[in-house]
């Protein structure tokens, strides 16, 4: 019996403790001049998705929309307080302007992350999206010139070559008498995979003939975020990131990421000793290594890949003098895995739903693909002509619009900072806290697009897309962190919905789901049944 009260004792003395610690933590808004979102209990603000009870779109949806009348609002993640910026005018002071004081993303990933100067092995660690600080300053200037129009022309052939692919084996299904009938976002992740593996990884694969290769299996396991063993690093790293930096916990599996490290490391060994060049990301890391890869004097940085690219900073453009690893050259082709595997695929899903419940719009691209085949008179399709093509761009514009794959991006404050929005508002974000840019309820808001939910690509016409505030389209991100592929990104769309919609019509079928339901999980802007749509071909 003493042994079950001082249980029930210990117990309850910790509830308390624990519930006296929260108490503190959720005081943070109460000095600041700006309202907050009332916390529940250790979930602070998340609670309703961390329980599926709402998906993160309309989460987030709901944090901006709560206090409509502010420029900032705060929330909490958990016990961590995050200001929220609603104005695009402070978005842009806060993400460009003032740059020097949000410079990092907020270092939850990764526990190495943490450390400016980290030493660890984890590949997302060294990535780009996760470096801090004066090294992350360094390896965006050193991988900038490797994303500049001129080397998109270089991988063109390459993406090409995947996009044609996919639409020889949908050709050849035809031709056999089948259905075309595919759910989207795994059609497009497989030619996402294949894209990366080429450009990447300097090997080819086509997952849609071979559906179990390796590469493919190994990826969709790399970023399978829904096991109970992968939330669990989530939530520690979310609310532990010290400790969990202390007991070198990484966020993704290392057996995983070996399997990538070696098959890059192998790939480079192959072509240093057969002399092996090949226009991709590993060949550009090798100039990197030998200090071959710059910026060209006379390159211009101009929007060639349409209305949604980001324009390099000049801290992308800055001399260096670092050497890096070969670990730290390797975590970039990982960081690009990572990236194009998903959000690529996650935009074409959405974009070809758009196309089939507005036929009109897919009947005017396909008047322009079929114009502009008609006008290569039998030459092969270049980067030029693409990037010419108008109403391609006002198609991908709208739907990145519509459905970025980041629904959300953040900043991390490195070192105190006063907020002023000259109008009485005056207060101080702290050294280590958080920002959140919410890219979906901006791009949704119908003070800056009205009826918001009507896909229109008029809205980027060459009439309309001056009227477009800058800070109120980001689905790239803003400033000099923006993201550093939007040209590649946005070439591997327009090239498949070349290809694509060349030889056939999108069609719903029975199992497609109008209105879409977003998918209650953690991370990911997903359908709740997946984008289910029949490829029809044109000339049967």
């Amino acid at each position: 019996m003493e042994v079950d009260l001082f249980t029930v004792t210990a117990i309850g003395v910790i509830i308390m403790v624990l519930f006296h610690y929260a108490s503190k933590k959720y005081q943070y808004f109460l000095s600041k001049p700006i309202p907050c979102v009332k916390p529940t209990f250790f979930f602070g603000s998340t609670g309703p998705i961390m329980f599926r009870r709402r998906d993160v779109t309309s989460h987030i949806r709901m944090l901006y929309n709560t206090f409509p009348e502010f420029k900032v609002v705060g929330f909490y993640d958990f016990m961590k307080p995050i200001f929220m910026l609603r104005d695009p005018e402070v978005i842009k002071k806060i993400g460009v302007k003032d740059f020097d004081y949000f410079m990092d993303h907020t270092p939850t990933m990764t526990a190495g992350s943490l450390d400016d100067q980290a030493t660890n092995d984890s590949l997302f660690g060294n990535s780009l999206f996760a470096l801090r600080g004066q090294k992350w300053r360094d390896m965006r200037a050193t991988l900038s010139p490797a994303f500049t129009g001129s080397k998109m022309r270089h991988m063109f052939d390459l993406v090409a070559q995947c996009a044609q692919s996919m639409n020889s084996f949908f050709l050849a299904e035809a031709k056999a008498g089948k259905r075309l009938e595919y759910e989207m976002k795994d059609t497009f992740s497989r030619f996402g995979n294949d894209v990366i593996a080429t450009v990447a990884f300097g090997i080819q694969v086509d997952s849609l003939k071979d559906r179990d290769n390796e590469f493919y299996l190994k990826g969709k396991q790399m970023i399978n975020f829904q096991t109970i063993m992968v939330l669990v690093k989530f939530l520690l790293l979310r609310s532990m990131p010290r400790l969990m930096q202390k007991l070198k916990i990484d966020f993704l599996d290392s057996n995983l990421t070996e399997y990538f490290k070696t098959m890059i490391t192998d790939n480079m060994k192959q072509r240093e000793v057969h002399g092996i060049v090949r226009n991709d990301m590993i060949h550009m890391l090798m100039e990197v290594r030998k200090g071959a890869l710059k910026h060209s004097k006379d390159e211009q940085d101009q929007k060639d890949a349409g209305f949604a690219t980001v324009e390099e900073s000049s801290v992308g453009k800055l001399a260096h003098s670092r050497v890096w690893t070969e670990n730290e050259l390797i975590a970039q082709c990982f960081l690009f895995f990572l990236a194009g595997f998903d959000t690529v695929s996650t935009c074409m899903a959405f974009l070809t739903y758009e196309l089939t419940i507005n036929p009109d719009i897919q009947n005017r691209l396909y008047e322009e693909i079929k114009e502009t085949e008609q006008s290569l008179n039998g030459k092969p399709l270049c980067y030029e002509v693409l990037q010419k093509m108008t109403y391609m761009d006002m198609v991908v514009s709208e739907a990145l619009r519509m459905w970025p794959p980041a629904v959300v991006s953040d900043r991390f404050c490195v070192k105190d900072y006063v907020y002023d929005d000259g109008a009485g508002t005056r207060f101080k974000i702290e050294k280590n806290q958080t920002i959140w840019i919410p890219t979906i309820a901006i791009h949704s808001d119908p003070k800056y697009y009205p009826n918001p939910a009507k896909f229109d690509p008029e809205r980027f016409n060459e009439e309309n897309r001056s009227k477009i505030n800058a800070g109120a389209y980001l689905p790239f991100g803003v400033g000099p962190r923006n993201c550093i592929g939007s040209r590649l990104a946005l070439m591997e769309v327009k090239l498949i919905l070349y290809f694509l919609l060349k030889d056939f019509s999108l069609e719903p079928t029975e199992k497609t789901q109008i209105p879409l339901q977003m998918s209650k999980n953690l991370f990911a802007l997903q359908a709740d049944k997946g984008v289910w749509l029949e490829i029809k071909p044109r000339n049967v």
